[in-house]
């Protein structure tokens, strides 16, 4: 604790308390010593000296004591810029931009640090437009006046939306400096360019810097992972360490994203040992990014050995192997190490149950996809879009149309992601009406359709047998809105087309499209002519065009099979079928499960394993029964 020395014959000089003001700010709690001075200060009357006042206002300040800060700037009679400075830090250090505004309006004077801080302060409160429009203002009106400073360019490309802002900043650093010289600037540029996908003047500030560091090299990695180019990430990555720079935890992480995105398993298996080497597994961020390697290159067991291995457990590393689990369909095991979590003290986040909400819906019973949803609600987590979405999912798997309706109704910001969930939600579910309404409402909001949102609509009319909207709404997708159809489009088309017996007008509008032919499409028209028609003759040409594209798949005999088999013709049925079991294809087991107290007990067709099953498959022929007998009543 740091004693003041009140002794009556010590001179009390503004040199020797600024010095002690200094010491404070060694103290364990510098709060309670700088009090003391601060009171030392109205005792003698140099309260009002505006280099004391602005010490203690600074320090006040760095220790978290706001209204102590305010105070002593209003006993200052004489401010200065550097006071009007410290004052205006207090409103944007509590995020009140709008005080913090009327502040810098009201300041009698401005320099570059007064602009620094007001366009801090809208970037720190997530108003990115406002802190470019201030810079705009400090350049029009003042231009002359306030001197730019490397701190003002690197706060703005930090938050930099369009590609053309950056190009704008790296015009004005190349007026005001002429050259890279200041290495936060230039990594800042490397940065705001690689988040745009524009590498190659990211590459070109690289080059062009005098001196660069790991945080160059390191935006550079970055900025080309992020584009799409993770080759050139990793030959960057390479040149990295024959350069002698070291290999730190962001980079190592985002080379692993790298490898990860084109499933690169040599190459990642290397960076993981060298990330072994290096002690930096013990770092969550790597050790998350280690996990959805192994996971996205389908080497499930490595990502469970990684996390089993791990000396540190949170919430990150738990969401990317929830994560992993829910991505291979382990929907058991990730819901069972999200029950882990909470016994383990784990605060699980927004990613966490959204993670856990998608397994929900895929396995375990509503109850508990509602447990879910309340522990979300309790946890504030209600309002996140992400979340919401995972929601929605869940509600239409479930069938629960009016909870999913509830969700989408609360979501106090409705993105395009939520929108086609609930086109899609209403389609699942046999609502297709309604799905076509969504999406009128859609495009009434002022949203931009993509090529999902036209994959749900048309989904919709093609179950409701929507024709004339279906093929409206087909035409439009690049008049109107400027999205190009894709295969899948056409696909749905053809299908409605082919199911209001125009098959021969749904042919010509795929043949006619100038795309090449898919195999999703001739999939559609077979599986429609096989399954509506019988036109035994087109079936087979499509089934020839078929394994033609898709030599080793076995749908398209499969269909053939169908349709001979409806027709009576068991030779051919024999024929088609004995030379699918000569490809020795796997056929994928389906199953079905029963929830019973809480455990989830799963069954294969005529399975008698599971716990009592022979229990479940009497109540199930009794329920048969009673069917039947329901039925009989009903006709009778």
């Amino acid at each position: 604790m740091f004693v003041i020395h009140r002794a009556t014959r010590l001179l009390h000089t503004v040199s020797s308390l600024s010095s002690l003001i200094d010491h404070c700010s060694s103290a364990i709690n510098p709060s309670n010593p700088l009090k003391s001075i601060h009171a030392q200060l109205i005792k003698l009357g140099l309260n009002s000296n505006v280099f004391l006042g602005n010490r203690c206002i600074d320090l006040y300040l760095k220790t978290g004591s706001s209204n102590d800060a305010l105070k002593t700037f209003k006993e200052i009679p004489s401010k200065n810029v550097f006071s009007w400075n410290l004052y205006l830090k207090v409103f944007v250090k509590c995020f009140d931009i709008e005080t913090a505004r009327k502040v810098f309006d009201e300041m009698p004077e401005r320099d570059t640090v007064s602009w620094n801080t007001i366009i801090s302060g809208y970037i720190s409160c997530g108003f990115l437009d406002s802190a470019w429009e201030i810079f705009l203002d400090m350049q029009n009106y003042y231009c002359g006046k306030v001197n730019l400073s490397e701190y003002t360019f690197s706060l703005l490309l930090c938050c930099v939306k369009y590609d053309n802002h950056a190009k704008e900043m790296h015009c004005y650093i190349m007026r005001h400096f002429g050259f890279y010289s200041n290495l936060v600037v230039g990594n800042s540029l490397i940065d705001a360019y690689g988040k745009h996908g524009l590498v190659d003047y990211a590459l070109a500030v690289f080059l062009s810097m005098e001196k660069v560091d790991s945080i160059s090299w390191n935006s550079m990695i970055s900025g080309c992972c992020k584009s799409g180019h993770e080759q050139f990430a990793l030959h960057k990555f390479w040149l990295m360490g024959i350069n002698g720079f070291k290999v730190d935890e962001y980079t190592a992480s985002t080379v692993l994203t790298a490898c990860s995105n084109v499933k690169n398993l040599e190459k990642g298996k290397e960076i993981f040992c060298l990330c072994t080497k290096l002690g930096l597994l013990s770092n969550t961020v790597v050790l998350s990014s280690a996990i959805d390697f192994f996971a996205k290159c389908n080497r499930i067991e490595s990502a469970i050995r990684v996390f089993n291995e791990s000396y540190v457990l949170d919430s990150f590393i738990c969401n990317s192997m929830i994560a992993c689990y829910s991505s291979h369909d382990c929907f058991e095991e990730a819901t069972e190490l999200f029950v882990d979590i909470f016994r383990k003290n784990i605060k699980p986040t927004e990613f966490t149950l959204s993670s856990v909400i998608h397994c929900a819906s895929e396995f375990v019973p509503v109850e508990q996809g509602s447990q879910i949803h309340s522990l979300a609600i309790k946890m504030g987590f209600e309002s996140d879009p992400v979340l919401c979405s995972s929601l929605l999912n869940m509600y239409s798997k479930y069938g629960l149309i009016n909870f999913a309706l509830k969700v989408f109704d609360k979501m106090p910001l409705r993105d395009l992601i939520a929108w086609n969930n609930m086109i899609l939600a209403m389609t699942y579910n046999g609502k297709h009406a309604e799905a076509i309404f969504f999406f009128k409402k859609l495009l009434k909001c002022g949203l931009r359709p993509n090529c999902k949102t036209f994959s749900g609509v048309l989904l919709a009319c093609n179950y409701g047998g929507f024709l004339d909207e279906g093929v409206e709404i087909f035409s439009s997708m690049e008049k109107k809105h400027g999205v190009l159809p894709v295969n899948d489009h056409y696909a749905l088309v053809v299908e409605m087309m082919v199911r209001a017996g125009r098959i021969e007008e749904a042919t010509a509008l795929f043949l006619d499209s100038g795309y090449e032919p898919h195999a999703f499409v001739w999939e559609s028209i077979l599986c429609a002519c096989g399954g509506y028609f019988g036109d035994l003759g087109l079936v087979e040409r499509v089934v020839e065009r078929l394994v033609e594209l898709e030599p080793h798949s076995t749908r398209p005999y499969l269909i053939l099979a169908d349709v001979y088999e409806r027709m009576g013709k068991w030779e051919r049925v024999v024929r088609v079928k004995n030379e699918v079991k000569k490809m020795s294809t796997k056929d994928v087991v389906d199953c079905s499960w029963i929830g019973i107290k809480g455990r989830n007990i799963c069954f294969e067709a005529n399975e008698m394993i599971c716990y009592g099953g022979k229990d479940v498959y009497s109540v199930l022929g009794l329920l048969m029964q009673d069917m039947w007998d329901e039925n009989d009543t009903c006709f009778n």
